[in-house]
């Protein structure tokens, strides 16, 4: 392929002027992966240059999709850009060992303020980093190599530009029992999964596999179609598939909003295979979830921006290839600003007497269609409405953290601000309870993905204080149903290779089941009348925490907490408020905590009328004519 071909595509919203070179040649070498200067797999140490502009633009950030801070600031730019401009720098890789090269491809600076890409190059190596051959000298073909050394020499740039960019090396690494390096640093999985990408149809045939092996625990459904018309498959996995039990909560993962970031997608396929073998091998631990949890899995809620994503291939797809839907709709932030609704009514003092403190309702505006709402998204929102959802989460890629709500700032214009939800304790909980199993999130040591040490955060940020962001998915439901979500950024590489696939799944595979285990976390119950009936919509309160939920069609609520004891009271309309201390212990397994409830006085007086067709009685409070002169008389 030409050294000089460019990427159409904008790689990065800070980045529109990037372009991507990629010199492959043809034939076996091309099943070489990467050799992860984008998944960090290539530490900083193995990264050296000729000359440097400065610290945030050192080799150590040369390295493939890295993206900068919106101000280019001094640690954290976008590429690495020669001290020099001249055709004597070089950008070095030391493999370590012994290894075939067969490619390299290069990318353009990450940066709202500069326009720096190389247009052509030459690629050297070395066994010993001071005898170097020249492989390719501005030719269209690079023709594999073993060695140690690898450099890219820059030959021309772009005019009045700067000498900069972004790199990832090809190659696989030679037999070497002896190499403790590399051995000490490989991770492998026993788990005999289907460890690949799959297309929409691949996608489709995998969940059928899983059906097909698990028919008693597992069912495949669409809650709509994208904007091509491709169904949003999701499967459910329970010991009673299709069927809502009364007392058992309903958990949803969700991926691929953005289509181009795959992991969390390819993360959820691996999931439904992985608990479908281990519910038949007898895995204890997965049989007590099944029997317990309503288990929801949907991997691509963005199928049309995944496929263009997956034509353009892992390493070449960019920054946002795929992000967007269809009609340039980002799916995760389109969902109605709810947080501004609630807050103007919190500033009124509306709450509670002209508003609830939850389930915020949709303004009308929004549902109209003339509103720029994807398909992806009303689909998202009718499924959320329909089903009882404790707890969700969705998939991101592109960083190692786990945010949650609120994810818009209080503060008008201020871009990144603490922004609690009342929920605040609990949500904190259980972002640390994916962040810390996961095997990298909470490592002090691990170099950042791109700009933010998320590590010194415990691998958990509010999303406000992040970067602020109006209707994103989490703060919608938080808002607009019972169902607490939050974010979870699984990888700094959106599309990694498919060879980094059982990796990943090994750093993520044990948060991911932690997680849907905090489901079951805090006090559950049913709400019924003096007769016995379950009482569906009744709003269970917690004393000291102003975000109230509702009760279910079944009567049936689940209200997420951490250990302690809470005054918890239900009301319904018609019936008398009943409050209760609950106590919610440190062990796994939510409280039981019913209500029984009785109607009110005046509720039961209507209930007998409308039973006799009688009107209701009215009674004045005006005493008669005579009677009121003789009051006025007596009071003389």
């Amino acid at each position: 392929k030409s050294c000089k071909q460019t990427d159409p595509h904008p790689e990065s919203q800070w980045a529109a002027n990037s372009h991507v070179n990629f010199d492959l040649p043809a034939g076996p070498s091309l099943e070489c992966p990467p050799m992860g200067l984008e998944t960090l797999k290539i530490d900083d140490f193995q990264l050296h240059a000729s000359s440097t502009k400065r610290y945030g633009l050192g080799a150590h950030r040369g390295r493939l999709n890295i993206q900068a801070g919106i101000y280019d600031d001094d640690l954290y730019a976008g590429a690495w850009c020669a001290g020099r401009d001249d055709p004597l720098q070089w950008f070095e890789v030391d493999a370590r060992r012994l290894t075939k090269f067969t490619g390299v491809i290069t990318q353009g600076r990450s940066s709202l303020w500069s326009s720096d890409w190389v247009t052509s190059y030459k690629v050297m190596v070395s066994n010993d980093s001071h005898s170097w051959v020249t492989l390719q000298n501005g030719s269209d073909d690079m023709a594999p190599v073993v060695a140690r050394y690898i450099r890219v020499n820059p030959l021309s740039w772009f005019n009045n530009g700067n000498l900069c960019m972004r790199v990832e090396i090809l190659g696989c690494p030679m037999p070497d029992p002896n190499n403790y390096y590399h051995r000490r640093n490989e991770v492998i999985t026993s788990d005999d999964l289907d460890f690949r990408h799959h297309s929409y149809k691949e996608m489709r045939q995998m969940m059928k596999v899983v059906n097909e092996m698990c028919p008693n625990v597992t069912r495949i459904y669409n809650i709509g179609k994208s904007h091509n018309g491709l169904k949003l498959y999701a499967i459910e996995i329970s010991d009673n598939p299709g069927e809502h039990e009364v007392g058992e909560p309903e958990f949803r993962y969700t991926a691929g909003s953005h289509g181009n970031e795959v992991l969390g997608r390819e993360l959820l396929l691996l999931l439904m295979q992985f608990m479908c073998l281990e519910y038949l091998s007898g895995n204890q631990r997965i049989r007590h979830l099944v029997e317990e949890t309503r288990i929801h899995l949907l991997p691509s809620v963005n199928p049309d921006g995944y496929e263009k994503a997956f034509e353009a291939g892992s390493e070449l797809s960019g920054w946002s290839l795929g992000r967007w839907s269809t009609d340039g709709i980002d799916i995760h932030h389109n969902f109605p600003d709810l947080n501004s609704i609630l807050w103007e009514a919190e500033a009124k003092k509306w709450i509670p007497r002209k508003m609830f403190n939850h389930q915020v309702p949709i303004p009308e505006w929004y549902q109209s269609s003339n509103a720029s709402v994807a398909m992806e998204t009303r689909a998202l929102i009718a499924w959320m409405e329909k089903m009882p959802f404790v707890l969700g989460s969705n998939l991101q890629g592109g960083e190692l953290v786990v945010t949650f709500p609120y994810d818009k700032t209080r503060s008008p214009g201020v871009s990144r601000e603490q922004t609690p939800t009342p929920d605040d304790h609990v949500f904190r909980w259980l972002a640390f309870s994916y962040a810390s199993t996961h095997r990298l999130m909470t490592d002090a040591n691990r170099r950042v993905c791109h700009m933010e040490d998320f590590a010194k955060e415990d691998g958990t940020i509010n999303g406000a204080s992040w970067h602020t962001a109006a209707g994103s998915m989490n703060d919608f439901s938080y808002l607009h149903t019972n169902c607490f979500e939050l974010s979870m950024y699984v990888g700094c590489d959106k599309f990694p290779h498919e060879n980094e696939l059982p990796e990943e799944w090994e750093n993520n595979r044990e948060s991911l089941l932690v997680f849907m285990e905090q489901v079951h976390r805090g006090i559950k119950g049913v709400v019924r009348d003096l007769q016995g009936r379950p009482i569906a919509n009744a709003t269970i309160s917690v004393e000291g925490i102003s975000h109230d939920i509702r009760t279910a069609a079944d009567g049936d609520y689940w209200r997420l907490l951490n250990p302690g004891e809470y005054r918890v009271s239900a009301r319904a309309v018609g019936y008398s408020l009943v409050s209760k201390k609950c106590e919610v212990g440190y062990e796994m397994g939510a409280t039981r905590c019913d209500f029984t409830l009785g109607r009110t006085n005046l509720s039961r007086i209507k209930e007998i009328m409308e039973k006799f067709n009688k009107q209701p009685i009215r009674v004045s409070m005006r005493p008669p004519q005579a009677h009121r002169s003789s009051a006025r008389c007596l009071g003389t």
